[in-house]
């Protein structure tokens, strides 16, 4: 029963985070916000939000290694596995904005993370540092965009529910959030029991897998229909979302534990691929991830869940 319940607690997730997103967009319109600003921060925390709960579930009831690895494992398999991916589907254009602003604001934070976590614990305070730091992106990414086109920036999006409606949704999803959240945690750790797999591992691999669907998905479906407002940025996005949000949120309601596993080998790699993305969308005019550079990144990834599993 423990495998229907995690792939019931996932697919409620991933329901439960696009309610979400419709719900929010609906009352976003309501209030007359525009788009850029709808995706900045409705759209980003919405699919952000099964990361966040799964998280923050697992560092409530004593999981914090399924905590942890949710998002480190989420951030390396957003950059190897959906990017790589989709890359092999449909090369994807670098827009100069993702080497000059995105890239180096996710790398700053992802060694931000790592120093804080040295000493084995992301505290309350380092949590309310990330926080900050994530309204502060929000805030001049907005601006920035704004400034970079003023026509787009002030377009407002159509309701396509009444009020009533969206905060119906919003109060559902929510819902489904904190009940998916505790299928995935709970079925989770009994399996990593069962199989006397550690709980870092099942962080690592099946959790983080889950919650990174959505962005795989969403690009994998964009690149057959050959879509190609597919961004790079978004992904960089999502990661910083991940760091700052979801772990800043969740440190400041309960000091999380880090194992020495997790600082000295799956963090090492998750910089080590955020690099190496940064080498890939070179040169800064008419940078492009090729298939090659997919294939690249996929191999990455495949390389990285086998020394993980090895490691048991």
């Amino acid at each position: 029963m423990d495998y229907l319940y995690l792939l019931l607690g996932l697919v409620i997730l991933l329901y439960s985070g696009d309610l979400l997103v419709k719900g929010g967009v609906a009352l976003a319109a309501h209030f007359k916000i525009s788009t850029l600003v709808v995706g900045v921060t409705v759209v980003s925390f919405g699919t952000s939000a099964p990361e966040l709960l799964v998280s923050l579930n697992a560092a409530l009831t004593g999981s914090p290694d399924i905590s942890i690895g949710n998002v480190v494992g989420s951030n390396i398999a957003n950059i190897a596995l959906v990017l790589g991916f989709t890359a092999i589907l449909l090369p994807l254009p670098v827009r100069s904005n993702s080497i000059k602003y995105d890239w180096p604001f996710m790398m700053g934070a992802s060694v931000l993370f790592y120093l804080f976590v040295l000493n084995q614990y992301l505290e309350s305070y380092e949590g309310i540092i990330f926080v900050i730091l994530l309204i502060v992106f929000m805030v001049w990414t907005v601006w920035k965009s704004r400034k970079q086109n003023k026509e787009f920036s002030e377009k407002i999006p159509t309701a396509k529910y009444s009020i009533i409606i969206a905060l119906g949704l919003i109060l559902a999803s929510s819902v489904g959030l904190y009940f998916g959240a505790n299928l995935l945690v709970d079925s989770a750790k009994n399996i990593a029991i069962r199989f006397g797999v550690s709980e870092r591992v099942i962080g690592l691999t099946i959790v983080a897998f889950g919650t990174s669907v959505p962005e795989l998905a969403t690009s994998g479906v964009a690149a057959f229909k050959k879509e190609m407002d597919i961004s790079i940025g978004n992904i960089i996005g999502s990661n910083i979302f991940n760091i700052l949000g979801v772990l800043g949120v969740t440190s400041i309601i309960k000091k999380i534990f880090v194992s020495k596993e997790i600082i000295s080998f799956d963090i090492l790699m998750m910089l080590g691929i955020s690099f190496l993305l940064f080498i890939l969308i070179l040169p800064l005019r008419k940078g492009k991830l090729h298939r090659w550079k997919g294939v690249l990144l996929l191999s990455f990834y495949l390389i990285y869940i086998y020394l993980v599993f090895k490691q048991i």
